[in-house]
């Protein structure tokens, strides 16, 4: 089992934006009430707890934060209106808006987990983050849209677990936050990972790029409006196993 070392709700560097509203489009209310998407990386780092805990952990949660300056929607709510005509959005709120994280160790056997036989597939949810529960307010209902979890093993690799909701993105959204995490991590700041990446490569939250002309996006909220969100849990036990398989080149 993994013991919690820490729980923390990181947020963008002060100064980075004021607030945003994105609104959802057809491509993105189709998935209000999929589960969220759960991805696990696993980092062959061998390290001690006192080294993690001094240089990694910091780093990462600093990395986190200065790059929310670029990706705010991720350090967002999912805005789910009640009763009204209005549409479901992602708001960031300066100031209030953070992503949740959680930093755990784990006595589990690494090298298991990594490897390419069959394992049982319900051991890798305890390195999932979950999503804090729906709050119900007055006018809608407000629901976390990305948890973070960074699980250490002393001695053998670190694990980092994602869990987003659907709407928030497709993989290669997604992908290219976590790409964008790892840079920003690794040159350290946010001019050199500006200098490095260009504006090219960050995301755009302009909406009004997506044409609508036949109004699916109404069509598809008519429906999804009338089943209230709900927190999502994991299916345990799955009864599954998991593995992993190497593909080699074919002559």
């Amino acid at each position: 089992m993994a013991t919690i070392l820490e729980t923390c709700r990181v947020p963008a560097p002060p100064g980075a934006a004021d607030d945003l509203s994105v609104p959802l489009t057809f491509l993105d209310i189709f998935w209000l009430h999929f589960h969220p998407i759960r991805r696990l990386l696993f980092y062959d780092y061998p390290c001690s707890k006192p080294h993690f805990l001094e240089n990694i952990a910091p780093k990462l949660k600093e990395s986190l934060s200065l790059i929310l300056r670029h990706y705010l929607p991720v350090a967002g709510d999912l805005i789910f209106p009640l009763n009204t005509e209005k549409k479901p959005e992602i708001r960031y709120v300066a100031g209030d808006s953070a992503v949740s994280l959680t930093i755990a160790e784990s006595g589990s056997d690494f090298h298991d987990l990594i490897g390419n036989h069959a394992r049982d597939a319900d051991q890798f949810y305890e390195f999932v983050p979950q999503i804090d529960p729906v709050t119900d307010e007055s006018e809608y209902q407000r629901l976390p849209v990305m948890a973070l979890k960074v699980t250490l093993f002393p001695g053998h690799g670190i694990c980092i677990g994602f869990a987003n909701l659907h709407c928030l993105g497709d993989a290669s959204s997604l992908v290219g936050f976590i790409q964008a995490w790892a840079s920003m991590s690794k040159l350290g700041g946010d001019e050199e990972f500006l200098t490095k990446q260009g504006d090219s490569s960050l995301p755009i939250f302009d909406r009004s790029v997506i044409k609508d002309p036949l109004g699916i996006d109404t069509i598809f909220w008519k429906k999804k409006r009338e089943v209230p969100l709900k927190s999502s849990s994991f299916p345990l036990p799955t009864n599954r196993v998991r593995a992993t398989y190497v593909l080699g080149r074919y002559y």
